[in-house]
């Protein structure tokens, strides 16, 4: 009857000359992935199932695993012969990473074009509400709302990607920045109602739309940083009471 040894150090007893050491001048099998593993037979009637091996002089190296760090070391003369073993399964592709989040495409974005990534956040709320696949009822399309003529200026194919769409859009806001000297409201204002008419009007232009655009971003930007200094004087010691706004 053959009996298969489960671990390399329980055939130390059958003429094993030694195991887990780097021997130089091996021969090794045929390059390429084996499709199924080996069984040696022992002249002794046991058996070592190997991924592959490897023969130096009277020596054979039984590879346990393809990794090549788990083997074993056989005197070549105590090999009665070799069988096939079993299918051996491809390795499982990799996972490929998950999606950005939409606040990490943000981040980025921010951290790539120099803008306050809470500045491009109030900026999508009043634009689409963080909704990818919003459509003004004028064309504007994604979360930063981007007419099709100004996405293909930026290069932007497809303005429902939101990575694709953020990134645009905040290359836009900063280069509207730039155009107005950091003056944050004609910057917005020119987003939403373009620069032709900030330039013609000099100023945020008479629109009531515009006008509360402009508005409600700075005001929801400004609400964030309030709150964010008040959290860091507060020290991390003080939570805020529970009768608290």
């Amino acid at each position: 009857m053959r009996g298969r040894f489960q671990f390399a150090v329980a055939v130390s007893a059958l003429s094993v000359l030694a195991f887990g050491l780097a021997l130089p001048g091996f021969s090794a099998d045929t390059p390429g992935a084996p499709q199924t593993t080996t069984i040696a037979v022992l002249r002794n009637g046991f058996t070592l199932e190997f991924d592959h091996r490897e023969v130096r002089e009277k020596v054979t190296r039984l590879f346990l695993t393809s990794a090549g760090n788990n083997y074993v070391d056989v005197a070549s003369d105590q090999i009665q012969e070799f069988q096939p073993g079993r299918p051996i399964a491809a390795p499982a592709p990799p996972a490929p990473p998950p999606p950005p989040t939409v606040d990490q495409i943000v981040d980025q974005a921010g951290d790539r074009h120099a803008l306050d990534a809470d500045f491009l956040r109030s900026v999508i709320r009043a634009e689409s509400d963080f909704k990818v696949k919003a459509i003004s009822p004028k064309g504007a399309q994604g979360l930063m709302q981007l007419m099709p003529g100004t996405a293909a200026g930026l290069g932007v194919h497809n303005a429902f990607d939101p990575a694709a769409n953020v990134d645009g859009g905040a290359r836009y806001l900063r280069e509207l920045l730039q155009r107005y000297h950091g003056d944050v409201a004609k910057a917005l204002a020119a987003y939403n109602a373009g620069p032709e008419r900030v330039d013609h009007y000099r100023g945020v232009p008479p629109y009531r739309e515009t006008r509360a655009y402009v508005s409600r971003i700075i005001r929801d930007y400004n609400r964030k940083k309030l709150a964010e200094r008040a959290k860091s004087a507060a020290g991390p010691d003080k939570a805020p009471s529970a009768s608290s706004p």
